[in-house]
């Protein structure tokens, strides 16, 4: 009923006169594809006001009546593009921009370029071309969008390959990520080497890291929205590459010209098909894929609808028979997401444009270990998952060029079944074997206005209403938003925020390497949502006759309700095993403790965007500290992704046209972890093995060791050579191309001091990637 309500009251405002007031709206597409374009700046130099295009392509200016005006259409990579408009009447412009051919001379950049264009929605974000991003050298040639992202500024990596996100002193969990309206739980291949998104399906990717707009809830931390492809609506259009880890295809075209098309892209890894054959049949069934699809219709100006989804698994199966125990045992992982979103556009007036989505999510994953044996069967099955059924619905309201206001609505059907199971001797002990299903309805209701004040000062002000009712327990919450800038001469701008926000999931982990076993699971009435609090202030410096822009920003981030598991405690703390004599499942609720935390630093970035040679300068200076009553005696300790510096270097350069070199090196202080200090031995203690001598561990305080520094140097050359068909690009790379081994784990031994005549405990440094060279292959028809 409120939404009703929300829609009635602007469609009545949308179409109420304004004296001596025009409206002039339509769509900016790209040439060649029909393939529409966000965040195009769409500005009226001469009054000095503009506005951006919605993530659907759509813009809308209300002005005074004028006899004519001058429309100027430009984004980065592609032609800018002008019209003179006879602005005596409302009407509708649609624009086509044509992608900028290889250059290799020097762009100069207009000096107004964004002079019209809100400064406040640029607050602590961050937008990668997908070009840029298939130009920047990778472990063994697979483009990755979240590797690209460790590279900024405030975005911290976890172990050595990990692919997993650290935004501002937040955890993987507190990531929200969106593809085409949909939510997407696990993003990790191969336990977090590779991510789970293909950059040739994608066409947009934009994080935000603070002065989140009230749009976006549910996480603490950060928001990853990525958009798919659309499909090429002219003609029939192909990419495929050969990897050593895997390989893809995409085909897009129309499906009626000018009116449908479809995307189709598909990637899978045959490590285990190149290797099995070598290693024999022992060798380890092991691979991921992934696929995404989608299509849509345009109905005309008023209507547009768009199906799309993703499907991705990754399979890890290990078959072992001994003869000499006569048994069989099988053991592995399997993992996966599955998301399918229906979207419907619709446009009612030229001032007024809405987005509803059907959407489904689901994550599952299965770890397990099956064994036969001469004293019977038994059974590990450890396994969680996430079901979504979610209703969105948006409105974009533009009364005039001083407003743009945004409203909506989100309801969300989560199921969540976190389970921990071992059945022992199966054959006569699985009844009433069950995993716990919980479910929950999480609710928000938004408005937001990007309100532009005068010439000089920009403001985006909003409010969140959030609920979650999870079984007897109902959580509400007020977010309230705010992001501003203030614009000062010289190309200088001021920018300040502030932001609270809910999440009511939690990720269990206690590997810190993103594996599936780590757990999702719900606010209950014992464990609360976290919440967070975060103030950024920051400056804007650009300097047009250098192509460059600077940015330094610094925040402080408050975070309550977080959690984590007790001193010694897992959620896999069962009897298992052949001997076990029964059958237990584990309520995680028992291993887990709340705390706070806090984050707080500054970030630089020296950017340039255009030229032969592009890319960007990134510094952090970060410190975090959680704080947990049952946790290292109630004292602040740093979590192990605590890093005081993090640094990182990206460039590109147009040697010929034909020609792209890329190097990326990356610094950070090493992580914080929790080591043995010291061990001795109880004699005369029996083991379960009937042994005598036992060596214990002593700790200190959580965390208190420090690893090693991080830094690597990866490098790349690509070769273009163009054809009647289409490109080919052969490309050349070296991950960690001086062999720096770089710390993935600790290990202790003792060593003999003939000085003291005692043996001294020792540790060694374990990496996992040495110098990794690698070579693959494109083309696109």
């Amino acid at each position: 009923m409120k939404q009703i309500l929300l829609f009635t009251f602007f469609i009545i405002i949308a179409n109420t006169s304004i004296a001596q007031k025009i409206t002039i709206s339509g769509y900016v597409r790209e040439q060649g594809s029909k393939e529409s374009l966000a965040n195009v700046a769409v500005a009226i130099p001469n009054l000095k006001i503009g506005t951006q295009t919605n993530n659907y392509g759509f813009y809308s200016l209300t002005i005074s009546n004028t006899e004519t005006l001058e429309l100027v259409f430009s984004m980065l990579g592609y032609q800018s593009e002008k019209r003179n408009v006879r602005a005596n009447n409302s009407q509708q412009i649609d624009i086509e921009l044509k992608v900028k051919s290889t250059d290799l001379k020097e762009v100069i950049v207009n000096a107004e370029r964004q002079n019209f264009v809100s400064e406040s929605e640029q607050m602590s974000v961050v937008s990668v071309p997908i070009k840029q991003i298939k130009d920047i050298p990778a472990l063994l040639g697979e483009k990755d969008v979240l590797k690209v992202l460790q590279l900024m500024p405030g975005v911290q990596k976890g172990r050595e390959g990990s692919a997993g996100l650290y935004v501002r002193g937040g955890g993987p969990d507190q990531n929200l990520l969106i593809l085409d309206d949909a939510v997407v739980y696990n993003a990790n291949h191969l336990f977090g080497f590779f991510s789970v998104f293909n950059g040739d399906a994608l066409k947009s990717v934009e994080m935000t890291k603070g002065g989140f707009p009230a749009r976006f809830g549910g996480r603490l931390s950060s928001v990853i929205e990525m958009q798919m492809k659309e499909g090429n609506k002219e003609k029939i259009h192909g990419e495929a590459g050969i990897g050593l880890l895997s390989s893809r295809v995409t085909l897009e075209g129309p499906l009626k010209k000018n009116v449908s098309s479809f995307l189709f892209s598909a990637r899978r890894s045959y490590a285990d098909a190149v290797l099995k054959p070598i290693a024999g049949g022992d060798f380890p069934t092991m691979y991921f894929y992934d696929l995404n699809m989608k299509v849509n219709y345009d109905f005309g100006q008023k209507n547009k609808l768009y199906l799309s989804g993703y499907f991705g698994r990754d399979v890890f199966d290990f078959q072992e028979n001994s003869k000499v125990r006569d048994s069989q045992e099988s053991n592995g992982f399997n993992w996966g997401n599955a998301t399918t979103t229906l979207r419907w556009n619709h446009l009612f007036n030229q001032k007024l444009f809405s987005n509803t989505s059907l959407i489904f999510t689901n994550y599952n994953f299965k770890v397990y270990n099956e064994e036969t044996t001469d004293k019977g069967f038994y059974s590990l099955a450890y396994s969680s998952g996430i079901r979504d059924f979610t209703l969105k619905s948006d409105l974009d309201f533009l009364p005039s060029s001083q407003h743009a206001i945004r409203t909506g609505i989100l309801l969300t059907a989560h199921r969540f079944t976190p389970s921990a199971l071992i059945l022992v001797d199966a054959r006569t002990d699985t009844s009433g074997i069950k995993k716990n299903a919980t479910d929950a309805l999480e609710t928000a209701l938004y408005a937001e206005d990007v309100w532009h004040v005068n010439e000089k000062i920009t403001v985006n002000a909003g409010l969140r209403l959030s609920n979650f009712n999870v079984n007897s327990k109902k959580y509400f919450n007020l977010e309230p938003r705010f992001s501003g800038a203030y614009r000062l001469p010289n190309h200088l701008a001021i920018k300040a925020s502030y932001a609270r926000m809910n999440q009511y999931i939690h990720l269990l982990s206690n590997s810190g390497l993103g594996l599936p076993t780590d757990l999702w699971v719900s606010a209950t009435d014992k464990i609360p949502p976290q919440t967070s609090q975060q103030i950024a202030i920051g400056i804007a410096k650009d300097f047009p006759d250098k192509n460059l822009s600077l940015t330094v920003e610094t925040y402080y981030k408050k975070m309550d309700n977080i959690i984590g598991y007790k001193e010694g405690a897992s959620f896999l703390l069962l009897e298992f095993g052949p001997d076990a004599q029964k059958t237990s499942e584990v309520d995680w609720q028992e291993n887990v403790t709340s705390g706070k935390g806090k984050a707080y630093g500054m970030e630089i970035m020296l950017q340039r965007k255009v030229g032969r040679l592009k890319g960007w300068f990134g510094y952090t200076l970060s410190w975090i500290k959680h704080q947990f009553a049952e946790i290292n005696d109630g004292k602040e300790f740093a979590p192990r992704y605590d890093r005081r510096h993090d640094l990182s270097i990206v460039s590109t350069y147009q040697l010929k046209p034909k020609i792209t070199l890329s190097a990326t090196w990356v610094y950070g202080t090493g992580n914080r972890l929790t080591i043995p200090l010291a061990s001795s031995r109880l004699v005369g203690h029996t083991n379960v093995d009937n042994s005598v001598n036992t060596q214990v561990s002593y700790y200190g305080e959580r965390n208190s060791f420090q690893a090693a520094a991080y830094h690597r140097l990866d490098l790349g050359v690509q070769f273009h050579k163009q054809k009647k068909r289409g490109e080919r690009t052969w490309e050349v790379s070296i991950y960690n191309a001086y062999n720096r081994v770089n710390p993935f784990y600790y290990d202790s031994g003792q060593v003999y001091n003939a000085s003291s005549g005692n043996n001294e405990n020792k540790l060694y440094r374990k990496g996992l990637f040495p110098v990794v060279p690698s070579v693959s292959y494109s083309f696109k028809f």
